[in-house]
């Protein structure tokens, strides 16, 4: 195939054969890139090459409009396929009216070949005159191509070569990178790049060699204070600053371990000789006769005898029967004894581990030779040495008052007072009874605790200890003669004394009866108004009559309802009529309420009116006082008078 080549700057054409040696082909190289190189020659004769491979498959995607026929990946026909497939693309997208400058991302060769085919199929569509020239560019490596048809003559192909300002060496293969390097283009040169990194320990330098890494230099290696870094190819090492000497080796610690010559060397004896390893170094000893366990030498040094255990010094079966054997020796051992092969000596037997709960009832203790039965606290070791008797522990009196033996045990019981102590609970300990939670209420004064027991006591006066020793009984002064009143006087009886009383009647008013020596609780004395002839004060006095009447009451404990202590009873019915003269009667407290202990209330008792005073508060004593009552008689023509009750009330101080 004859090839032109147009050179404009010249306008000179040279025609030369696809061998790519031609003269002229070389004078043209040589007048654009100003080189003369062999090696140019064969790349522009592989560009030309893969220039007719390219137009082929241009050609066959014009003509057929199908790339099937190429499926062989081979050398020949890879180019044409790439060229075949990228001229398909562009006229595809004439087809669909997409540009042809569009840029797709499929390398910048393919683009051109795109491009150039998509252009010529609007082209097709035209109608094109006789004559006229069609010219299309093309670019391979860094040459660009114009393909140019003259109308209807016959088709040849007008190669222009084009410079551009940087020579990529890499497509023209004119780098001298070896194998595993990668050709990088520069800017008016190129370079040459690993493909495969380094490695570990070593760096990439600028001039594209694996330098080593010197990592003692740089201070990035690990050694420690012991140890100095040494520096190897792609690495380091850590050797000990301490040297060890002949016979030693060092570990990883840098210290200095005794090497065992007679195991880490192969033979260092001689042979007949035994080597005997030593600290750094190592002994060779000649070879002598060793007999075996159970025998010895005999005195020329040339046999070996048995050794008579039995007869030894060692008392190998001590306390047992012994049999030699040669080589070695058994003992007879006594009962309760077996003999152990290995340590071949004669070992106690541990019946209570061997006959559990089958040797005694209770515990079982082993000792050499036999074992020994004991009992639990309770109890104690039958005559028969196995079985357990149950111990009477009552005899020996551990407790303090009372002892009641139980199996296996005992029980202390205290009398009647005591109580058994919490810590040992053998002793019996007093119980303070008036210090329990109802000793307050054992006792009505005083109570005093005794051993095993307590006593009550009541005031020094005024009261004595009851028969069941524990209540309080009022002495009743006025009884027994114990009081101090005169002949004018009436003893009154209250809880825990006595008063002496004398009442006057007050002018106008007569007593009813005489001074008597004792006065009762029920007792009352009365003063009657008398007048004298034409008296009007005395006449118009309402008051008709002046009572006294007397109570003695204990200082209450627990008061939680009103107490009724004193009932005034009247003659005047209830619910009466108009024309008997009287309607109705009213209770009132004049004087001596304290603290509003007090109230009276008036009730119906057998169709008559009664007056009750009631204890309504608690009062502590000893206090007195005087209760001034008023009961006032009501009729249609108003008050027909009154009647005064005094009421002498007398709080103990205690509350029996």
């Amino acid at each position: 195939t004859a090839i032109t080549v147009i050179c404009r700057s010249s306008e000179v054409k040279f025609v030369f054969n696809t061998s790519c040696t031609n003269v002229l082909l070389t004078l043209c190289l040589q007048q654009y890139f100003k080189i003369t190189s062999v090696t140019l020659q064969e790349q522009c004769c592989v560009t030309v090459l893969e220039d007719n491979m390219c137009t082929t498959g241009i050609n066959m995607a014009k003509d057929q409009g199908a790339c099937d026929s190429l499926f062989s990946n081979t050398c020949e026909t890879k180019t044409t396929k790439m060229c075949c497939d990228c001229c398909l693309l562009g006229k595809s997208a004439q087809e669909k009216g997409l540009p042809c400058d569009n840029n797709l991302s499929v390398g910048y060769q393919c683009s051109l070949v795109s491009r150039a085919c998509c252009v010529d199929a609007a082209l097709d569509n035209q109608t094109t005159p006789i004559g006229q020239t069609e010219c299309y560019i093309f670019s391979f490596l860094s040459l660009v191509f114009f393909f140019c048809f003259f109308g209807d003559q016959s088709r040849e192909i007008n190669l222009c070569f084009q410079p551009l300002s940087d020579i990529n060496e890499c497509l023209l293969g004119a780098s001298n990178c070896r194998g595993g390097e990668r050709c990088i283009n520069t800017e008016g040169s190129f370079r040459c790049q690993r493909e495969v990194s380094c490695g570990t320990g070593y760096e990439l330098t600028d001039n594209n060699i694996c330098k080593d890494i010197d990592e003692c230099e740089t201070g990035i290696h690990n050694c420690g204070p012991e140890f100095e870094c040494q520096n190897t190819k792609g690495s380091f090492r850590c050797l000990p600053k301490v040297k060890c000497g002949v016979g030693y080796i060092q570990d990883a610690l840098g210290s200095c371990i005794d090497i065992n010559e007679c195991v880490s060397q192969t033979g260092p004896c001689n042979r007949g000789q035994v080597c005997m390893n030593t600290v750094g170094s190592y002994i060779c000893q000649r070879n002598s006769v060793n007999c075996g366990r159970g025998y010895h030498l005999n005195e020329e040094g040339t046999r070996c005898l048995d050794i008579d255990e039995c007869k030894g010094p060692d008392r190998v079966c001590e306390g047992h029967g012994c049999v030699n054997l040669l080589g070695s020796y058994r003992c007879e051992c006594e009962s309760g004894y077996n003999f152990n092969s290995l340590t071949r000596v004669c070992e106690d037997v541990n019946e209570c581990r061997h006959y559990p709960g089958r040797l005694c009832a209770h515990k079982c203790e082993n000792t050499l030779g036999s074992y020994k039965c004991s009992c639990t606290n309770g109890f104690k070791l039958a005559s028969d040495g196995r079985n357990c008797d149950d111990l009477n522990e009552c005899e020996n009196n551990p407790c303090s008052q009372e002892c009641a033996n139980v199996y296996g045990s005992y029980q202390c019981y205290c009398r009647r007072g005591y109580q058994l102590s919490d810590i040992d609970g053998m002793t019996c300990e007093d119980i303070d009874e008036c210090a329990l939670p109802t000793g307050g209420h054992i006792c009505a004064y005083r109570c005093h605790n005794t051993p095993g027991s307590f006593h009550c006591s009541c005031p020094v006066s005024g009261y004595t200890l009851a028969p069941n020793g524990r209540s309080c009984q009022d002495i009743d002064e006025c009884v027994t003669g114990t009081h101090t009143c005169t002949e004018n006087q009436s003893c009154f009886n209250i809880q825990g004394g006595f008063r002496c009383l004398s009442f006057d009647c007050p002018n106008n008013y007569r007593r009813i009866g005489e001074t008597v020596a004792r006065l009762a609780r029920s007792d009352t004395i009365r003063c009657t108004k008398t007048c004298q002839p034409n008296d009007i004060a005395c006449v118009l006095d309402p008051t008709h009559s002046v009572s006294h009447t007397f109570i003695s009451l204990p200082t209450f404990r627990e008061f939680t309802r009103p107490e009724e202590i004193v009932f005034l009873r009247t003659t005047v019915p209830a619910y009466g009529s108009y024309h008997l003269g009287s309607l109705d009667v009213k209770f009132d407290i004049l004087e001596g309420n304290v603290e509003n202990a007090f109230d009276i209330n008036k009730r119906v008792e057998n169709g008559m009116y009664v007056g009750v005073v009631r204890q309504v508060k608690p009062l502590i004593g000893p206090l007195t006082t005087v209760l001034k009552l008023s009961m006032r008689n009501l009729t249609n023509q108003g008050d027909s008078g009154q009647n005064i009750v005094n009421v002498h009330v007398f709080v103990s101080e205690f509350w029996f």
